[in-house]
Parts: C-alpha cells; structure tokens; sequence
C-alpha cells in the first residue's frame, strides 16, 4: 500500500516537475535529445545494442553529480582492471553528468538517461537492460527503481553510501517507508561511521552495511597534460584559486584579490576563479568586470596578459583538478555563503593550501580525516578566509599544503576493497 502511495503521488507531482525538466533542457543543452530515455524509450541504435546483449551480461551504473559520476567511473576502472571483459551501462538524470560520464565509459558500455521513478518506465527499462548488478552511487536512492530490480532478482549495491544532514530526520522519520527501501541492497558500503548510523536509523539491515570510507580518496588524480595546457592558458606567477564557486562566493574572492594588491603589490597572486555552474558564467564576468577588474574567459578561447588586472575565469567542464594542480592556494567554494560544501579531496591531493567555509556537512567524514591530519583550514567567514590567504601568499603555508597530500594518501584503497567485495556477491 505504501509504495502505491508513493507512485499516487509521483503521478501527482510529475507534471509539476516537468517545467523544471523542461527549464533544465533550455538552460543546460543536450537535454532534449535523448528525452525519451526517461520514459524508457531508446533510440534505436541502443535498443538494438542492448537487445542484443545476452541477459546479465551488463553492469547497470547509476550516478548524477560531477562528484558521483568520478566516483562511478573508479569503480568501473577497478572492475575492468578485476575483469577485462566486463561491460557498463551508465545512467545518469542530468545533462553535466552526461558531459562527465562520457568520459568515464570505454568502448562497448553504453550511456543512457536513468528511467523517471515510475512502474511502467522503470520496468520497461530493466527488462530492456536485463543487468547482471545494479549500482548506485552515494544518496540516488530511487524507491520504484529499487524496489522493482530487486523484485525482479537484480542484485543492488549502493556505493560510497552518504546521508545529508537534511535527509537523515526524513529518512529516520519515514522508517517504515525506507525499511523496505534499504532492504533491498545486497550490500550497503558507507562512507563513515555516522552515516552507517542514519542508515540504520533508516531501516537499513545491520549485517549489509559496512564503513569503508570515502570513495572520493580514491577519485582524486592528477593530470599532468591538462596542468600543463591551464598553465599556458593561465601565464607565470602566482594563483589563488577559488574552486567550484557558488553565487556570492565569487564576489568574495573578488575583494579578497583586490586586498591582495593592496597588501602585496606586484607580489599578489592572480585570481581564478572556477565556477560550479558555467551556465553561471555570465554573472561571474559581470561581477568581475563591477569590481575593477578585466575577465579573461577560458571557454572564449582566451588567455591571460600578465596584466595585474586581470581575473581568469574558469568556466570549462572537467577542467579543476588540473587547475588545482597549477594554483598555489584554493578555497573550495559551496562552503561560505552556501551550505554543504563541495569536494576539497583534490586539491589537498596537490598539495595545495586549501581553506574551506564553516559550512562543509556533505563532507563531514573528509573533514574530520582532513582536520585530524593538520591538511586542511576552515574559516568562519570572509576575514577569517581573506586573514589566512594573506598569510599563506606572504609567509608561507608552513607545510599545510604536504600535511593535506599525506592525509590523502592514507586514505586511498576504498575503490578495490568494494569493487571485490561486490564481485564476490556476485559470484
């Protein structure tokens, strides 16, 4: 009954949705094409691929954030290396994870839209796939999807298993919802300690789930080629870095550069800055232009003068680990004038100086791993950021930024222990 419930009011609310969807397709691109994959409908180059398939021989993938999807596409590396001949179909609901997840699939895998969370449409697509596995990444938890794989004898795992400080009262208040939800996974693999507890204060069954830590250690790699090509683009001399920006934050930094100048002369570091939506592009440039400032726009195609006027901005896909690897401080944005934080794995993994907001819940246990190892700086607000940037550009990290590499480094090796742990299910 409860699950009729819950399609009763997905039927409901689909309509309302679908602005949304639509407004997505405008803004973003690329949506459009392949709308029909959201009602299970293929196009026919597809279709005709995966009816060919003989039943099981897939891995069903499912992954959304730019986050998600580099930790789907580790474990598809891992298992190809445990597995040469095995082969992925890769879902995901947004056209940037599509972008990403390009890159993340090898030839013969195949990339779709994940079916909208309905019977029919789930249905329809299950019996088109016909997986050997499905796997979700961290909190796409997809109640009718779920439930009808399992129901079907589709074993699921759930990867890299997060719960929100917003989600977990909803989860543990809708217990007897969400049991029957989480019951269906062979094996639940949990970022942290905590967040095995609000899987279990959700319903979750004791015995499938396990802490393993966070996958994001392990998704984290260099890429030389690319530091080398933002070097060229970005010129010589010093860079702070302000990654994965969301409104506000850019204008923070904004002033923070212009009180580097003041502070530092021709010794202040250029300001980059890399938003976490490049559709946002536009008013970064016209924030950068309102504080004094000249914008050089990567996805233009131009590059930087040397000029101490200028700001770089960033506003490429797949780009940032190679621009941390090129800056000389970071602040990773989500986390000061928005809540939760985005990954701040990378650039400690370049040994860089990285400072972040007061607001970091979506990495709680990577705080905590970072914070313990001394590789990480956390400010309260927008003096305290500007205060410890100064002082990284003018004294020196005092070694912050290879504590922040090593407390990285400690924690690698997530990816092959589920990756194994999953094929023994499986087999």
């Amino acid at each position: 009954m409860k699950f009729a419930i819950y399609n009763v009011l997905f039927a409901l609310a689909f309509p309302f949705m679908l602005p949304g969807f639509l407004l997505r397709m405008l803004r973003r691109g690329g949506y459009a094409a392949r709308m029909g994959d959201r009602f299970a409908l293929y196009p026919r180059s597809v279709a005709e691929a995966l009816r060919a398939d003989q039943p099981g021989s897939r891995v069903w993938v499912h992954a959304v954030s730019v986050g998600e999807v580099q930790v789907a596409g580790q474990l598809m590396r891992e298992w190809r290396r445990a597995e040469p001949g095995v082969r992925f179909l890769f879902s995901t609901t947004s056209s940037t994870g599509w972008k990403m997840a390009e890159r993340e699939v090898a030839e013969g895998d195949i990339l779709i839209y994940n079916p909208l969370d309905f019977p029919n449409f789930v249905k329809s697509a299950l019996l088109t796939v016909r997986p050997r596995a499905v796997v979700l990444t961290e909190s796409e938890i997809w109640p009718v999807f779920i439930r009808t794989a399992r129901r079907m004898g589709v074993p699921l795992f759930l990867i890299n298993a997060r719960v929100s400080d917003r989600s977990a009262p909803r989860y543990a208040k809708a217990r007897w919802f969400f049991k029957d939800v989480f019951g269906c996974f062979a094996r639940i693999f949990a970022q942290s300690e905590m967040d095995r507890d609000r899987l279990l204060a959700a319903g979750a069954p004791e015995s499938r789930v396990t802490v393993t830590g966070s996958f994001k250690f392990d998704v984290a790699r260099r890429n030389e080629a690319k530091e080398r090509e933002l070097r060229e683009w970005a010129g010589e001399g010093r860079i702070l870095l302000g990654g994965s920006t969301w409104p506000g934050e850019d204008e923070v930094m904004l002033r923070i550069a212009a009180q580097l100048r003041e502070e530092l002369g021709a010794a202040a570091p250029r300001l980059v800055i890399a938003p976490r939506h490049f559709e946002k592009a536009d008013a970064v440039e016209a924030n950068v232009r309102k504080a004094g400032f000249r914008c050089v726009r990567r996805s233009r195609g131009e590059k930087a003068s040397g000029a101490a006027d200028e700001v770089l901005l960033a506003d490429t896909t797949g780009e940032l680990m190679g621009l941390y690897g090129i800056a000389d401080a970071v602040f990773v944005g989500k986390s000061l004038c928005e809540h939760g934080s985005q990954n701040m794995i990378e650039p400690c993994l370049c040994g860089k100086p990285t400072a972040v907001g007061p607001n970091t819940e979506n990495f709680r246990p990577v705080m905590s791993d970072l914070m313990e190892g001394g590789g990480i700086v956390q400010v309260a607000d927008e003096a305290d950021l500007a205060r410890t940037v100064l002082g990284w550009f003018r004294d020196g990290d005092g070694g912050l930024g290879e504590r922040a590499r090593a407390a990285v480094e400690r924690r690698r090796g997530v990816v092959p222990a589920c990756v194994s742990a999953i094929r023994e299910v499986l087999s």
